[in-house]
């Protein structure tokens, strides 16, 4: 199966974080997520299935997704 999300990208989250923002930039993938929220900076660590099941859509990144 093909990865759907790269370090750089940009997504929305269903949830709203604290600071009022819902799009997160993707730091670190794997087993673990984390991501850097683009509203206040603060940086979250979660799991591969829970971060799955939040992403509302994806934005898009810096960098060129390879084929």
């Amino acid at each position: 199966m093909a990865d759907r999300f790269c370090v750089g990208d940009r997504v929305e989250l269903r949830k709203q974080h604290p600071c009022g923002s819902r799009q997160w930039e993707i730091l670190r993938t794997g087993a673990d997520f984390r991501i850097r929220c683009l509203g206040c900076s603060r940086t979250v660590m979660t799991t591969r299935a829970d971060f799955e099941k939040s992403v509302k859509k994806i934005l898009g990144g810096d960098m060129p997704k390879m084929l």
